[in-house]
């Protein structure tokens, strides 16, 4: 799913709100979705629209990995990802600010050897000059 059919998907809310703007949690919820697509079809110039300069994130064992940090493994091809599928979430928006809760499921490939996993994940935004951004993202692997 490229960014341009993430927008579609928000349209696509639209139309199904009888015409009516996406809700500020439906568009943060495609803000997070759209990253997981970039994620794993390997969209740079998404990644770098959908994450805040200042983006960290903290992975499930614990280690803070940068903006540059994530994007780098992108361009580096490892982990590689079949699925990487936000789910289950919820959203709060408060002005310009959200957090995004839910489950995401990841199945693909690092260092060659396979992995399939799911964690939970609190995704902070913030919306600078009308568009959102993450800056943080949390998760904890799910047993």
């Amino acid at each position: 799913m490229t960014f341009a059919r993430t927008l579609c998907l928000v349209a696509a809310f639209a139309t199904h709100s009888a015409m009516a703007s996406p809700t500020p949690q439906q568009e943060v919820m495609a803000v997070t979705q759209a990253a997981c697509e970039a994620f794993r079809v390997r969209d740079i110039p998404a990644l770098e629209r959908l994450l805040a300069p200042e983006f960290n994130l903290v992975s499930s064992n614990s280690e803070v990995q940068s903006r540059a940090q994530a994007i780098q493994e992108v361009r580096d091809g490892d982990p590689q990802y079949d699925r990487f599928e936000n789910h289950s979430m919820t959203a709060r928006v408060y002005g310009d600010a959200a957090i995004v809760q839910g489950i995401t499921s990841l199945k693909g490939s690092s260092g060659g050897k396979p992995f399939a996993l799911d964690v939970r994940f609190t995704d902070t935004l913030v919306r600078v000059k009308g568009s959102w951004t993450i800056v943080v993202s949390h998760v904890t692997r799910i047993p």
